[in-house]
Formats: C-alpha cells, structure tokens, sequence
C-alpha cells in the first residue's frame, strides 16, 4: 500500500476523538455521509475514493450502543463494496465485552456475537484498547491489537507524586493493574466483591492488602454507574486510606453516575476520552486524558507494519509522555469545520 493510502473516517459515537486521531496523523477526517432517516434506518454513502486505500473506522460502540454498532457495521459494509484495500475497525470502547461468557442458564454470549458481525460485515483487522477481559481477543478471527491506556494513567497520577502511595482493584483487573503498580513502585491491594443479579450493583466485601494511612489510587477498566466505585471507596476508608483517587480507561458514567461521583469523598477521576461524556453534563472531579495520540501512533505502526507491542515495550515512555499532547499541535482543522471532517448528519425523509 502506498504510504498516502491511509484515510480515517468515523461514525457519530465519537466524532471528536477522531478528530484527533485525524489531527495526530497530519490528516483530515474522509468525507462520509451517516445519518438516520426517520424510521431510523442508518444510511451511509462515503464521499471518497476509497479504492484500495487502508482505511480506519474510529467508532466506539457506546451509547446509543445499538446505534453505534449498526453504524461500524453500515460503514464497514460500505468500505467493503467501495473496494477498499484493507479495513480496519478502531473501537476504543468495546460495547458488550462484560457479555463474555455464559455465567447463568439460556443467556447469550453477545460479546461473541458483536465479534462475528463485525467479520461478517467485512471488518479486516481491529483496533481497540483496554477490553474488559483480554480473552474476548479469542472471539476474532483476524487479527486484534489491544492498546492499553495503563502508562498514560499511571505516568498522570505520578505527576501528583508516589509517596505512601498504593494501588487497589478488582480481580478482573488484577494483571494490568499489577502493571500499573509497578509503574508506580506501589503496593497492589485487592476488593473483593459479589455482584447478584443483573443489575450494575456489586457489594464489596472485603480490601485484601493494606491501605491504612496511605493514599489510594482505584484502577479498573471502566466506569458505569459509579455504585461499585462509591462502595470501593467507602470499604478502602473504612480501612484506613487518607486519599482516594479513581483511574479507568472507559469513562461510560452512564445513570446517576455523575452525581455519585460529584457527591462522594473522591479526590478525582481520571479516564480517558475513548467514550464521549453525558451531553450536559459534567464535574469538576473529572479529568479526561486524550488517547488519540496513542491510536493515532498505533494507526500509524498498523499502515507501515511496524510493531504495535513496542508501544508498551522498551518505547513505552511514548505511551507515558502522550498524557501532555494538546490535540492542536498540527493546526488541522477542529472536527467538524468546513476544512475537513465528515459531513454527518440527520435527516428526514
């Protein structure tokens, strides 16, 4: 493939991310029309040349998920009819992924299905970051990168110092967090506990590890509704931590999320924008980190068959030293504007 062949596109789950990504790259967003008639049927006409070009469809499947999902699929069917050279899927936030084994009787395994449509629908290789278990990569028959967003946390909350410092999470998330600890030079505690039924609810029942008179840093893959968040950190204050601050890769904050999270004890929480925030809403307790650079940088390793690994092997202060990218430093066109973007609407018909 040529070395100009790379075009970005996107969907309308995160349109500014892409943005970025496109910004990161020296480039601008394709040009593709994706919009919803009024019976809500998604319709999808790209706008360039895509013939044998390798092209990259930034769309995370989060809220609305089903329509986010039905625009990857659309898009890439699209892409696959235009000729494209190769597609690839880049989902930042993989919708479904807790939906990944059958853990009660006559339940789906949607995270697998999500995985089969996207392949049926032609997706050539895919692009995401911190799924919710590593193991959903065994869903796809092409190949995955899963990037990691544990440096640029790690390397943001090492700015406020490391000093009697300790790291807590979950068992789901134990491997990348004993990661994050050791970044950190941390000790790595345990919470454990039993969610019942199917509601966002888990009771945490017991910290494995000690936490009194320290600070504590909350490490886990995503954010929903803040329930388990809030109940972690009363257990840890119960258990003697001074400070408590919250890291997640996928900020969904879906619910009373928010306002959990404005009216707890938290220092702060720090995520990043793989998902767009709540329209109107927001608190000062949230700091989002811009992932683009690190998709962007991988986007680009893709294309040029360089190694994706090397950026959290011995590259991976690159990964760290992306927490301090501006997104304007190429002085393209913001998403959206009449320079550049995608043209992407709703309309009635």
């Amino acid at each position: 493939m040529r070395a100009d062949s790379v075009d970005v596109y996107t969907g309308n789950a995160n349109r500014e991310l892409a943005g970025k990504i496109a910004r990161y790259l020296g480039r601008e967003l394709g040009k593709a029309d994706v919009f919803a008639f009024a019976n809500e049927n998604i319709f999808v006409k790209i706008l360039d040349n895509a013939r044998e070009k390798d092209v990259f469809i930034v769309q995370p499947t989060s809220r609305p998920v089903s329509s986010s999902i039905m625009e990857l699929l659309i898009m890439i069917d699209a892409f696959k009819r235009a000729s494209a050279g190769r597609i690839t899927a880049v989902i930042p936030y993989y919708g479904y992924g807790r939906s990944d084994k059958k853990d009660q009787p006559r339940v789906p395994i949607t995270a697998r299905l999500v995985a089969d449509m996207l392949q049926v629908a032609g997706a050539n290789r895919i692009l995401t970051m911190d799924l919710h278990q590593g193991q959903l990569q065994g869903f796809f028959n092409v190949p995955v990168d899963e990037l990691t967003a544990v440096h640029m946390l790690s390397n943001y909350i090492r700015q406020n110092g490391t000093e009697n410092l300790a790291v807590v999470t979950d068992l789901g998330f134990a491997k990348r967090a004993r990661a994050f600890a050791e970044l950190l030079d941390a000790p790595l505690a345990i919470v454990e506990k039993r969610r019942e039924g199917n509601d966002d609810h888990a009771e945490v029942l017991n910290v494995i590890g000690d936490v009194k008179g320290k600070r504590v840093v909350i490490v886990d893959d995503e954010i929903d509704t803040g329930g388990t968040l809030i109940e972690t950190v009363r257990a840890i204050e119960k258990a003697g931590a001074i400070e408590v601050t919250a890291c997640a890769t996928h900020g969904v904050f879906s619910g009373p999320a928010i306002e959990r999270i404005s009216a707890s004890s938290v220092r702060e929480v720090v995520v990043t924008d793989s998902i767009p925030m709540p329209v109107g809403v927001s608190s000062p307790k949230i700091k989002r980190l811009s992932c683009a650079p690190l998709f962007g940088e991988a986007i680009k390793r893709i294309h040029l068959g360089e190694s994706v690994g090397a950026l959290f092997g011995k590259e991976a202060s690159m990964a760290e030293e992306m927490v301090f990218w501006d997104g304007e430093h190429a002085g393209l066109p913001s998403p959206g504007s009449n320079g550049g973007g995608q043209n992407s609407k709703r309309r009635a018909k």
